[in-house]
């Protein structure tokens, strides 16, 4: 299934988010995904986890997709990490 438009917006969000983060200051991220995507921070991370997942959003900017993938499963490595010294404490 094609990107649709809001899928494109979320991905170009993000990228210019990447590319230029010192552009926005801290909060100001948030506050941007509400004025210009026009939903909840929460919604929007949901919507791009999913997102990245998908073969077309792979094909419409694999750069960023690749790293979004791998910065997720480094932060559920070291979670996970956390977990395991937790339980065997």
């Amino acid at each position: 299934m094609p990107l649709s438009d809001r899928d494109r917006a979320l991905l170009v969000f993000e990228a210019e988010s990447v590319v230029a983060p010192g552009r926005r200051r801290s909060g100001a991220k948030e506050e941007a995904i509400r004025a210009e995507l026009g939903m909840p921070p929460a919604r929007y991370y949901q919507l791009l986890g999913r997102l990245i997942d998908t073969a077309d959003a792979l094909e419409f900017d694999p750069m960023l997709v690749r790293r979004l993938r791998r910065m997720r499963d480094e932060r559920e490595a070291v979670r996970a990490a956390r977990v395991t010294r937790s339980a065997s404490s």
